[in-house]
């Protein structure tokens, strides 16, 4: 199992492969300065979708990736 501070610089990592370093780092201001409910978002943000495809994005993006 990963320590927190493992799963945390992984974290930062994807965020900065994703964002790049500048969006990244306004990616965590923003989720610092307010209130913020990561069950809740995720439940937003993926009320569209079934599990069946989100899981084939994450797969596909996973293959992409490599």
């Amino acid at each position: 199992m990963k320590t927190d501070t493992e799963i945390k610089v992984d974290g930062i990592k994807v965020l900065i492969d994703a964002l790049g370093e500048l969006q990244a780092e306004r990616f965590i201001a923003l989720i610092a300065r307010e209130p913020f409910d990561y069950t809740q978002w995720q439940k937003d943000m993926w009320s569209e979708k079934t599990v069946k495809e989100i899981s084939n994005a994450a797969m596909k993006y996973r293959n992409e990736r490599k």
